[in-house]
């Protein structure tokens, strides 16, 4: 497989030409991106992928364990496994993606397994392949992506999509440790940044800003289900450890230890959301055996590690918790795909992992790790192998084309505009995002309200330009995640229901006549409509 030209060498600290070319660009290194590598490299293309951290290290997959959707072609076991989905989802979710979807992560799957990643047994000899240890799978799939020819640019996150003729062509951005600015001209790109969680620091999400959001929204892509944004991970409070698992035999209860009705149960989350409004909830893991305990420490070492480091034994001990807002890593809004190549609305331009909708498989309620690692192995794959196509019809004028950066957000300087204050930026919107009083019990007053200030806050984004390459990162995030609460809430507004994730206190049903889509886009001027369910089913 040839390597890009330009640039050879793999540590982010390299002098590299800052015009580099390529078939494929992937942007982001988390499994949907180095998925999509993977496929492109092995269909033939030149493949650069640039990631905002160290790829294969960042992001919330590489941060600890992942649950898996793997499961065998025995039609009774498939069949259980999506529709145990559907009612949940609010029966928006696509039989025709999940059964895709189930097929592709099941061949995938075992082809870690062939490239020696260490899957346990079972008690009968079996291979266990329905979890993934993060560490040792993003290990894997960096060695392999390099072996596949594919370039990799660590701590260069990407800032600015390049257009040429409507169609996407590369990518601007940033290398963090040297301050030198790159530039890939390409004939295709994929998102595959992650979902936006905010900075609420819930574990391993503290790179998932919605950056992808935002550059593929400048370029036109619309976004799809950002109303199934306000996924909370149960957490100790003085942790960002948002594995919740474990959290199943558990019991919650009030300070002065009486049980909670109702927090063990399906709708658990809800109680606790709703307790925490007014009084602390406490947890104690009383329910696991012996067995499970030492089951348990050996599966997801890091649950324990904030405990043990605090000198609290949560099978014996009760400990405070708390819901640390995960938004649309855990939801399952995201960038709208037109088909199954994962196209978005924007030529050129392909979208995967938490990055795009989910709600084809979830409907509107979250994936999880398990339905999410599904999502992304698979969409990274077909991600990949699509934009390979569409840069090699497109031949050697794929990266000779003239280009130029789209997105103006805080870029456009000038001696009337002020300095933006990111920090600021950032604050004033996790004040309309964390709540649970404004966005996971949802109402119009409060979403009005909320959605009045964060379109204040774009104003400002606008009207103003980041001072200097040191601080633009940051200044694209607040950019990004104003731009993203923006979409979510004006999508909650649309949607006078309470369906999947979606609790709308003004309308507490289920309502048979919104069983659709809620497509969102727009900047300056935010615009949602609804589209029918079946149309993603005619395009496949």
């Amino acid at each position: 497989m040839e390597t890009n030209q330009f640039w050879s060498g793999e540590s982010s600290t390299t002098d590299y030409d800052p015009n580099l070319l390529s078939d494929v660009l992937i942007i982001g290194g988390g499994p949907a991106g180095t998925w999509a590598a993977w496929s492109a490299a092995s269909s033939g293309a030149r493949v650069i992928l640039v990631d905002k951290g160290y790829c294969g290290t960042t992001g919330c997959a590489a941060a600890s364990g992942n649950g898996v959707w793997y499961v065998p072609p025995d039609p009774d076991a498939r069949e259980a496994a999506m529709a145990s989905r559907e009612t949940l989802g609010g029966f928006l979710s696509n039989r025709d993606w999940m059964k895709r979807v189930l097929d592709q992560t099941y061949a995938n799957i075992n082809l870690l397994a062939e490239w020696g990643y260490p899957f346990p047994t079972d008690e009968e000899g079996k291979p266990y392949r329905r979890s993934l240890q993060g560490p040792e799978y993003m290990r894997l799939m960096r060695k392999q992506i390099k072996r596949a020819g594919v370039t990799i640019l660590d701590n260069s996150p990407a800032l600015q999509l390049l257009v040429s003729d409507g169609a996407v062509a590369g990518a601007t951005g940033i290398n963090r440790q040297s301050g030198k600015k790159w530039i890939v001209r390409s004939g295709a790109v994929v998102i595959a940044t992650g979902g936006c969680a905010f900075l609420s620091k819930a574990l391993g999400c503290n790179v998932l800003t919605g950056d992808g959001y935002l550059m593929a929204a400048e370029a036109g892509a619309e976004m799809s289900g950002m109303e199934f944004s306000n996924a909370y991970g149960i957490c100790p409070a003085f942790s960002s450890v948002t594995k919740t698992l474990f959290y199943n035999w558990a019991t919650f209860t009030y300070e002065d230890g009486t049980p909670i009705p109702g927090a063990g149960s399906q709708r658990g989350r809800t109680v606790i959301a709703n307790t925490l409004l007014t009084q602390p909830v406490y947890a104690i893991l009383d329910q696991a055996t012996e067995e499970m305990r030492v089951a348990m420490r050996k599966a997801q070492p890091n649950f324990f590690l904030p405990l043990d480091r605090a000198g609290i034994d949560p099978f014996t001990q009760r400990f405070p918790v708390t819901l640390r807002l995960e938004g649309t890593v855990r939801g399952t809004g995201g960038i709208r795909i037109l088909d199954h190549t994962c196209a978005t609305s924007v030529k050129g331009l392909y979208a995967a992992g938490d990055a795009a909708t989910r709600e084809l498989i979830c409907g509107g309620f979250t994936g999880g790790g398990s339905h999410n690692a599904a999502w992304a192995i698979s969409s990274g794959y077909w991600a990949g192998q699509s934009a390979t196509d569409y840069a090699h019809e497109l031949g050697d004028k794929a990266t000779q084309r003239p280009t130029e950066a789209v997105g103006e957000a805080i870029f456009n300087a000038g001696s009337d505009r002020p300095t933006l204050n990111a920090e600021q930026i950032i604050q004033a919107t996790q004040a309309e995002v964390f709540p649970y009083d404004r966005n996971y019990f949802r109402n119009e007053k409060n979403l009005t309200e909320s959605l009045h200030r964060l379109n204040h806050l774009w104003q400002e984004i606008r009207t103003s330009f980041a001072a200097s390459d040191q601080n633009i990162v940051q200044a694209r995030e607040a950019a990004a995640m104003v731009a993203t609460a923006r979409w979510m809430y004006s999508s909650a507004l649309e949607r006078t229901e309470t369906r999947g994730m979606h609790k709308h206190l003004d309308y507490p049903q289920q309502d048979d006549n919104q069983k659709h889509y809620l497509i969102s886009g727009g900047l300056d001027q935010v615009w949602v409509r609804a589209e029918s369910k079946e149309l993603l089913t005619t395009n496949n």
